[in-house]
C-alpha cells in the first residue's frame, strides 16, 4: 500500500467510526485504536535505501574554504514500510547492515514515540524517516506530533550567494562591474522566491584572493546588496576565513550597515569571541552571532553559549539527529540561546527544520536552499511574507516518486 492510499484509508475509516453509537463495543475500540494510528500495532517490515538528485536553479561556486559547490547533491533517503502498509522516509544517518537487521521486525512504539522522538540509540540514524512514518500513522504533521496543532512561523533567508563573482557562466569577466551584476542577478532571483533575508558569503582572502582585496570585495559586495535591496535583512558567513582582528575590520568597513547576524567568522576560541563580542556590545548590539556548524565541538559550543560570547547555535539538523535537536532546544532556550540548524544544500533539510521550529519555536530563521527534483514531489510547503510554511500533511508531507 503507498503512504497516500494508506492516508486516505485512515481518514476514511476515521470517518466512519465517527458514525458508531457510543458506547463502542470491544471490536470497534480495537479498530479505533487502529486507525487512530497507534504505533504499537505497527511492526516495520521493510527498509530500503536509495538516493535523490536536488538541483539548485543555478551553479553554485567557492565560498571561503571550499571551491565549486556545482548544481545540487545526491542525497541518500531511507524507506520504513510497516506490515499495515504504512511508508516513511527520508534521509538517514550511518547505514550499515547490522542497524538495518536490528530495526526490522520492531514495532514503531519500541523505538520511537511522539513526546520524545527515537527512544532507542539503534535507531538514531532513522531518525527522520521514523518522524515521517509515526507521522503518517497517526495522520498528524511532524510539529503537531511536537506539540503543536497550529507551527509557529519563522523568517527564512536563501543561503545560495556565493562568491558569484568569481564564477562567469563563460568566459572570463571583463569588468568586475559584470561580475557583481551576476551576484546581484541572483540575489533578485531568491528575492523574487520570496526570500526576504539573503546570506552572503565573505571571506574571499582567505583562499581566492589576496586578503586585502579580497576583503574589500567582501564590504563592496556587502554594501551593493544592501543598497539593491534595502528592504532586505543581510547576513554574512565567512566559513572560518576570518580572523577577529579581520572580523572587526569588515564590520567596520561596511560601517552603519545593520547585519542581521555574523556566522562563523573564525575557528571558534573562546578568547576570539571575548574579543569580538567585545566589540560588538559598543558598535553593533543588535547583530547576532552564530556559529556551530563547522566540525562542531558541543562542550566548546555549551561554555561559548554559557559565557554569552554566542547568540545562535547552528549545528548540522541531519549530523546531529532530529531527536537530539528536541532535547537541545529546550535547553537552549533556558540559557537565552536562539537556534538554526545548519541546512545548506539539501532543501530536505530545510523543510525538516521548518517543522523543529514550528513545534518548538525558538529557531531565529531557518536556512533555505532553493532547489527541484524529479524524484521528490516536495509538497505544499512555501514562502509567505519572508517566512517558511510548513506542510501540514502528515509526517513531513513529501512524497518519494522515485521508484525503489
Amino acid at each position: 500500500m503507498i503512504r497516500r492510499q494508506f492516508i486516505q484509508r485512515l481518514a476514511q475509516s476515521t470517518a466512519s467510526i465517527a458514525a458508531f453509537s457510543s458506547p463502542l463495543t470491544t471490536s470497534a475500540k480495537d479498530w479505533l485504536q487502529f486507525e487512530a494510528g497507534d504505533l504499537a500495532s505497527h511492526k516495520i517490515a521493510d527498509i530500503t535505501y536509495t538516493d535523490v538528485q536536488l538541483k539548485w536553479p543555478r551553479f553554485v561556486g567557492k565560498n571561503g574554504r571550499r571551491d565549486i559547490h556545482g548544481y545540487g547533491p545526491k542525497v541518500g533517503v531511507c524507506i520504513l514500510t510497516t506490515d499495515q502498509g504504512a511508508k516513511g522516509w527520508g534521509m538517514h544517518g550511518r547505514r550499515d547492515n547490522e542497524t538495518t537487521a536490528y530495526l526490522k521486525g520492531k514495532r514503531v512504539s519500541e523505538v520511537f514515540q511522539p513526546s520524545a522522538g527515537v527512544t532507542d540509540a539503534k535507531a538514531l540514524g532513522f531518525d527522520v524517516p521514523l518522524h515521517d512514518l509515526a507521522g503518517v500513522i497517526l495522520n498528524k504533521p511532524v510539529y503537531e506530533l511536537l506539540g503543536r496543532k497550529k507551527p509557529m512561523l519563522t523568517k527564512c533567508y536563501s543561503g545560495m550567494i556565493y562568491f558569484d563573482e568569481l564564477e562567469p557562466k563563460e568566459g572570463p569577466v571583463k569588468t568586475m562591474a559584470d561580475g557583481l551584476d551576476k551576484l546581484i542577478a541572483n540575489c533578485r532571483h531568491d528575492y523574487e522566491l520570496g526570500y526576504r533575508q539573503l546570506k552572503l558569503k565573505i571571506g574571499r582572502g582567505n583562499i581566492w584572493m589576496p586578503k586585502g582585496e579580497g576583503l574589500n570585495r567582501d564590504i563592496e559586495v556587502t554594501k551593493l546588496v544592501a543598497k539593491t535591496f534595502p528592504d532586505v535583512e543581510i547576513l554574512v558567513d565567512a566559513n572560518d576565513g576570518y580572523t577577529a582582528d579581520t572580523t572587526i575590520e569588515y564590520l567596520k568597513g561596511i560601517g552603519d550597515i545593520p547585519l542581521f547576524w555574523m556566522e562563523e567568522p573564525f575557528a571558534e576560541t573562546v578568547a576570539d569571541y571575548q574579543k569580538l563580542r567585545s566589540w560588538t556590545k559598543a558598535n553593533k548590539p543588535k547583530m547576532l552571532l552564530a556559529d556551530g556548524e563547522a566540525d562542531p565541538k558541543q562542550e566548546l559550543l555549551r561554555e561559548l553559549e554559557v559565557k554569552k560570547l554566542i547568540d545562535v547555535h547552528l549545528t548540522d539538523m541531519i549530523g546531529y539527529g532530529f531527536t537530539p535537536w528536541r532535547k537541545l532546544m529546550p535547553e537552549l532556550k533556558k540559557m537565552g540561546i536562539l537556534a538554526s540548524p545548519h541546512a545548506f544544500g539539501e532543501l530536505l533539510k530545510s523543510y525538516y527544520c521548518t517543522h523543529l521550529a514550528g513545534g518548538l519555536g525558538n529557531t531565529v530563521t531557518i536556512e533555505g536552499v532553493p532547489a527541484t527534483s524529479e524524484d521528490v514531489d516536495f509538497g505544499s510547503y512555501k514562502i509567505e511574507k519572508g517566512k517558511f510554511i510548513p506542510s501540514s500533511a502528515p509526517g513531513f508531507g513529501m512524497t518519494l516518486l522515485k521508484k525503489v
